[in-house]
């Protein structure tokens, strides 16, 4: 999979998945913008359960960084800082989540592939997964990576053409169609995990905590502790100087440069002695010196290097990082001047846990890693493969012993030699090795090995020709050892081996040599189990697949409406009516009981369907009335229908206001606003019905979708340029415009004229059907009229009988010189808008209409441009108006 990410900047993987990132910062962003991604925790937890997906990406990117030389491995890539990755850095979530969901994860195909039983390529032995068409459920073996994994995921990087193949879920099958190909870039030098561990490395207080011999020679920078206890006693701390010499009080100098510790211990209490009388010494060192040793060849960081006195070889090479990928394992060499104290071979430590390096470092040592020897690479069955040093191993043998040996699941008769013959070519060479022998034995011996060679040693084979398979809807499917003469009742021999509601149909799947071409045997279970039928013999890789119900071509009925649970149900022997509706967990609170609708369907001839209804009386069927039950046939479809008006109940309208009694009431279908209001006791003495607000959510949704419109026909217009090169000035007014349409709120007011005595207008058209949901409110009457919108002074005048809009504008200082003057409107306290073109008069104008307490004079904004974009302007002015109108009722 072409899997890109960006993980840990700290060290050069960072540097190759950068390169593998090749979707653009840019690119990334939109696609971010067109789909959201998968959260990190989601795609954590697809890559934990499909190991052969995260294997996969670790693969692509290793793959990677070797084509641009570095030298790393699949280890080297660790779950933790990949997933660290993923959640830090947007962009690698991004791709990841795009290349996941291109498989089919965290998608709706996805979901369906967990609720439905998909056969996929085999991932692992044909005991551990359930064969094909085993159902999920309780009853299913449980493998949730296998289920929920889209079949193209689940594929290997070398994938054969089983996945092609109509039997690639059969367990013989998916033994045989293993293969075994050794990954020779997986393998890296031996010993080159000795010093992986850079913190083991800084913190290696080895040499100083180990105890100190008498055979170690003291120099300038020890600190001696003389202790001495009798006649006297004292402790004395006393530092090797520059000269070799210590200071003894009382009793003079020592040199002790050069000595052995226990030389000193004896120097020492022999003068001590001599002046103080009945005394016992001792001497220990306390600080040991630091030494500077030079580390150099071809090691990770050579350099010059201060370590203790006691460091060996070993501990100067490993604080120097080890040798690099060229440096050699088996002869670092110890130099003292020009004499070689030691040569150390690693192999000896790694191999036999025993170090060679016994050598205590002196100031001035100089530590030689020369350049690797020859190499070998061993591959494929064996303990330890890896790349191996050579130096003094020249035989097969010798090789295979580094190995760690073959294990018994190699196969030695198949051995693979490629040799590369010196600054010339590769070859691959017959070794003929007897099937019989053993890595010991002289033909082994007589297989010389040379620099450059990769030996490769074969596994034997996966499959066992003495098996037979056993899968489907059992408990215990898996392998099974075959015998001759066994049948299919050795492996099922009762039907307590099945799972539930195991079907009648099952089968051997033969595969006949030397090609194993499949061939199918079905034969009845039922027959088989109850002894009515002879049990069929089975051969090698036979496979006995046992189906479920469900999974066969099963007669099945199906129930729908209001029960509790509806669906398909599997139509068991005289089922009735009264039987599907118990498995579906019976009647719902509103579910009409005196009769349900039976579907069925009858096959004419063979040829065609039929279809016929009918009413069964299902509440008495239920109670046990035998005469009114129904036998079920295959296809049949129960359908149990709802009560009639249902749906009302709890319906009901919310009355706030000038109303004697404010709440909400319950509302019965038809009943009117007449009704409701006198439920609520009528209006008190302040109440102004003139002004009432009836508000459905129906008209507010309705409202809201209009809107919507309005706006998306301004931005396709904006997105097109009305077919033309659209100026900057009518772009900015239209995007101000679509802005100013999305902060109108939907009105959800409907327009009703209702008066103070209710029995003037009830019963009549005024008098609304109220529906659930609705919202009405009775505000006070107001004293003043409001003047909105584009005038000197928007306020609330006191309101003047007779006066019309004129007048109150000229209170508010009249409109400004933005102000649309032609297009003045009015919106009266029951929502009606009065302008240009409204009827109510005949000048054109609304400066003549006689105003009425509660209403609105709203003066627009002059609205430039021409066409569609002007009309749209002039609409949302109303909006406004017919906005702040509304606000301002509310507030009576």
């Amino acid at each position: 999979m072409k899997v890109l990410l960006l993980v840990m900047r700290r060290s050069y993987i960072a540097v190759a998945l950068l390169c593998l990132l090749a979707i653009p910062s840019r690119g990334v962003a939109q696609a971010a913008a067109q789909e959201e991604d998968l959260p990190a925790d989601d795609i954590i937890e697809i890559l934990q359960q499909n190991p052969d997906l995260l294997a996969e990406a670790k693969a692509q990117i290793v793959a990677h960084l070797r084509d641009r030389g570095y030298a790393v491995n699949e280890r080297s890539i660790t779950d933790d800082r990949l997933f660290a990755e993923i959640r830090s850095d947007d962009r690698a979530r991004h791709v990841m989540s795009d290349e996941l969901k291109r498989r089919g994860f965290g998608t709706e195909q996805s979901v369906e592939s967990q609720a439905q039983p998909q056969p996929t390529p085999p991932a692992a032995s044909g005991a551990a997964r359930p064969a094909a068409g085993t159902p999920s459920g309780a009853n299913a073996p449980a493998t949730p990576a296998l289920v929920t994994r889209p079949r193209e995921t689940q594929r290997k990087p070398r994938a054969t053409t089983q996945d092609q193949y109509p039997f690639r879920d059969l367990p013989a099958l998916h033994d045989l169609y293993k293969q075994s190909v050794a990954d020779q870039r997986d393998l890296e030098r031996f010993g080159a995990a000795l010093f992986r561990n850079s913190a083991a490395v800084a913190n290696d207080k080895a040499p100083i905590d180990i105890p100190v011999g008498p055979d170690y020679v003291i120099g300038p920078g020890d600190e001696l502790v003389v202790e001495y206890w009798g006649a006297s006693s004292q402790r004395l701390q006393l530092t090797v100087d520059r000269e070799g010499r210590v200071l003894l009080p009382d009793a003079g100098v020592v040199v002790a440069a050069g000595r052995t510790l226990a030389d000193a211990q004896r120097e020492i209490s022999r003068l001590l002695t001599r002046q103080l009388r009945n005394i016992v010494v001792d001497v220990t060192l306390g600080k040991l010196r630091s030494v500077r040793a030079y580390v150099v060849g071809d090691v990770k960081n050579p350099g010059a290097y201060d370590i203790s006195a006691l460091s060996t070889c070993l501990s100067a090479l490993i604080t120097a990082g080890g040798p690099t990928e060229t440096g050699s394992y088996r002869t670092v060499k110890h130099y003292r001047g020009s004499k070689l104290m030691e040569e150390v071979d690693l192999y000896d430590l790694m191999l036999k846990g025993v170090s060679t390096a016994q050598v205590h470092i002196a100031s001035g040592d100089s530590i030689l890693v020369p350049p690797a020897g020859p190499q070998v690479t061993v591959a494929g069955a064996v303990r330890r493969p890896a790349i191996y040093e050579l130096r003094s191993e020249k035989s097969l043998d010798e090789v295979l012993a580094l190995a760690g040996g073959v294990p018994v699941s190699g196969q030695l008769s198949s051995l693979k030699l490629e040799r590369i013959e010196a600054h010339q070519r590769k070859e691959m060479l017959s070794v003929n090795l007897p099937s019989g022998d053993t890595p010991g034995d002289d033909a082994f011996k007589r297989v010389q090995i040379k620099d450059g060679d990769t030996i490769t040693v074969a596994p034997i084979l996966p499959v066992s020709n003495r098996a037979v398979y056993l899968s489907g809807h059992v408990f215990r499917p898996g392998k099974y050892p075959f015998t001759e003469g066994e049948k299919v009742t050795d492996l099922v021999r009762s039907f307590d081996d099945l799972l539930p509601e195991a079907a009648d149909r099952a089968e051997i799947v033969r595969l006949h040599p030397p090609d194993f071409s499949p061939q199918v045997i079905g034969f009845s279970l039922s027959d088989v189990l109850g002894k009515k039928a002879a049990a069929p013999a089975l051969q090698p890789f036979d496979t006995v697949r046992v189906f479920g119900r469900y999974e066969t071509d099963a007669p099945k009925v199906s129930i729908y409406g209001a029960v509790l649970r509806p669906g398909e149900y599997p139509l068991s022997e005289r089922m009735s009516a009264a039987d599907l509706l118990r498995l579906a967990g019976g009647f719902k609170r509103d579910a009409y009981q005196e009769k349900g609708d039976l579907t069925s369907y009858s096959i004419i001839d063979g040829s065609r369907v039929e279809l016929e209804h009918r009413s069964i009386p299902i509440g008495r069927a239920l109670a046990g009335d035998q005469d009114t039950d129904v036998i079920l046939k295959p296809g049949d479809v129960l359908t149990i229908a709802q009560m009639g008006g249902w749906n009302d109940i709890g319906g009901n309208i919310t009355v706030n206001g000038e109303v004697l009694h404010p709440g909400r009431y319950g509302i019965q279908r038809g009943e009117r606003l007449s009704s409701i209001l006198r439920r609520a006791g009528g209006y008190t003495s302040e109440a102004y019905p003139y002004g009432a607000i009836l508000e459905r959510a129906q008209v507010r949704e309705f409202s809201a979708k209009s809107r919507e419109e309005m706006v998306a026909k301004l931005q396709e217009q904006s997105a097109s340029g009305g077919g033309r090169l659209e100026s900057s000035a009518t772009a900015r007014q239209r995007q101000q415009l679509i802005d100013r349409v999305r902060q109108v709120p939907p009105n959800g007011r409907m327009l009703i004229h209702i008066s103070a005595p209710i029995e003037k207008w009830e019963n009549t058209p005024v008098d609304v059907e109220v529906r659930p949901g609705d919202s009405i409110i009775i505000p006070k009457r107001p004293n003043f009229v409001m003047v909105a919108g584009q005038v000197y002074n928007p306020a609330g005048i006191t309101y003047s009988k007779g006066k019309s809009a004129g007048w109150y504008l000229r209170q508010a200082g009249g409109p400004t010189s933005v102000a649309d003057k032609k297009d003045i409107f009015v919106v009266r306290a029951n929502g009606t808008v009065v302008g240009r073109g409204s009827g109510e008069f005949w000048s054109g104008n609304a400066a003549h209409v006689v105003l009425q307490p509660g209403d609105t004079i709203y003066v627009p904004e002059k609205v430039a441009g021409s066409g569609h974009l002007k009309n749209v302007g002039q609409m949302m002015q109303i909006l406004s108006g017919v906005a702040v109108a509304a606000s301002v009722i509310r507030t009576f």
